[in-house]
């Protein structure tokens, strides 16, 4: 861990720390230089930073950053400890050359920073250090309590060697969070117009239908799995699971993929696979959802539990949990995070819980949690960018909600 200096220096510049993030090519899980970028900018600033490497069988190791701003070591903090989480993995880029400038060159044309990563979410992290680093000066570095940044490089990644293992970690620790903010894109079109505070959960199924293959001119011979799974599926997508409620949106199944494998018109096939996900909000839950799931594919393809292979079609079905649906009620930290939005662009936040999963997800069960960044239209896209003035702003968001944090409108839910 690096020590902390007597007097912090001077913030950064948002954006030009934000160019020096993009520069690194820090495609998941490569880290390729981008947390070292944070780690110099944060230490002279009076941040103790920690790096922290995990692995886990059959998953590439990740390469994650805790720093701290504040007296006493982990686990023995005084005052409340404002956290602040993003990502510096990035996705691949595509096609190169259909890029108008090089990814990683972090060129700026027209008020716009290109670049990987620009929107999602090196220039957020940017915005937030020199936030930070404005609010200590401006506070002689006199604050009732600690400033941390969670950053972790397997956010685009299988998110298993990032966020939950460094939260794990900090328990260990004794190192509390008392609040979070992270810097995923969230508005639409505008700065200021969405604030996060709740996500839909993720719920995957993987469905085989086994039949007996044979020849279609005799199907008494054979078993076709493909109608019972369209009959499986059906059944699925003609349920209306629910319309909502006051801060979800309604929760929706999609089905993702079917797939035979049949090159020949005259065989019937032996297996029929499909892939569904069902986006759901607190009105669901994952065993009801699950246990639903399971009924119908007996109520198709006959039999139950053990006894279906001897009764009917067999069938294999894999669930898997992505996500579990989260609300963070609006409050005194909601409203006064909010408000430094309204403060910071003139515009009042909407709030939201739309859009797919991020690492909230995680950080939900620990402490109260938004999420607030730039405008998100060409996240993951060619020619990736934000508008530097946007970058500015956020920054001047962050700080906003680093004063009213501390000056306790917002220290409890």
């Amino acid at each position: 861990m690096s020590a902390a200096p007597a007097s912090p220096q001077s913030a950064p510049d948002a954006v030009t720390l934000a160019q020096d993030l993009i520069r690194c090519p820090s495609v998941t899980p490569a880290d390729q230089g981008a947390l070292g970028v944070l780690e110099a900018v944060l230490a002279p600033l009076g941040f103790r930073c920690e790096r922290l490497k995990f692995t886990a069988p059959n998953t590439p190791d990740v390469e994650n950053l805790y720093a701290r701003w504040g007296e006493g070591p982990f686990g023995e903090n005084k005052g409340p400890n404002f956290c602040f989480a993003g990502h510096t993995d990035v996705v691949p880029v595509g096609d190169a050359a259909a890029w108008s400038v090089d990814p990683f060159a972090a060129e700026i044309r027209d008020g716009q920073l290109y670049g990987r990563g620009a929107t999602d979410m090196k220039s957020a992290i940017a915005a937030f250090v020199a936030a930070a680093g404005r609010f200590i000066a401006a506070r002689d570095g006199k604050i009732p309590g600690g400033i941390s940044l969670l950053i972790t490089g397997d956010e685009e990644g299988p998110a298993i060697n990032g966020t939950t293992r460094v939260l794990d970690w900090l328990k260990d620790k004794g190192e509390t969070l008392s609040v979070c903010v992270v810097g995923e894109p969230t508005n639409p079109l505008r700065l200021g117009e969405m604030m996060k505070i709740g996500r839909r959960g993720s719920l995957t199924a993987r469905l085989t239908v086994h039949g007996v293959q044979g020849h279609v001119g005799y199907p008494h011979l054979a078993d076709n799995p493909i109608p019972k799974l369209l009959d499986i599926l059906s059944a699925l997508k003609s349920r209306r699971l629910d319309t909502g409620n006051a801060h979800f949106e309604a929760s929706n199944l999609e089905i993702t993929t079917i797939d035979v494998g049949n090159p020949a018109n005259n065989v019937i096939p032996a297996n029929a696979k499909a892939v569904l996900n069902i986006r759901y909000n607190t009105e669901q839950s994952s065993a009801g959802l699950k246990n639903w799931i399971i009924r119908t594919c007996e109520a198709v393809c006959g039999g139950q539990g053990e006894n279906r292979a001897l009764l009917g079609t067999r069938f294999d079905l894999m669930l898997e949990d992505g996500a579990m649906p989260f609300l963070t009620k609006p409050g005194p930290f909601v409203a006064a995070m909010a408000e430094a939005v309204k403060e910071g662009t003139g515009r009042e936040p909407e709030l939201s819980t739309t859009g797919g999963t991020s690492d909230a997800r995680f950080i939900q069960a620990y402490c109260p949690v938004v999420e607030f960044g730039l405008v998100g239209q060409t996240m993951h896209k060619v020619d990736e960018r934000a508008g530097v003035d946007d970058i500015r702003a956020l920054s001047k968001v962050y700080e906003g909600m680093l004063q009213r944090f501390f000056d306790g409108l917002a220290v409890q839910r």
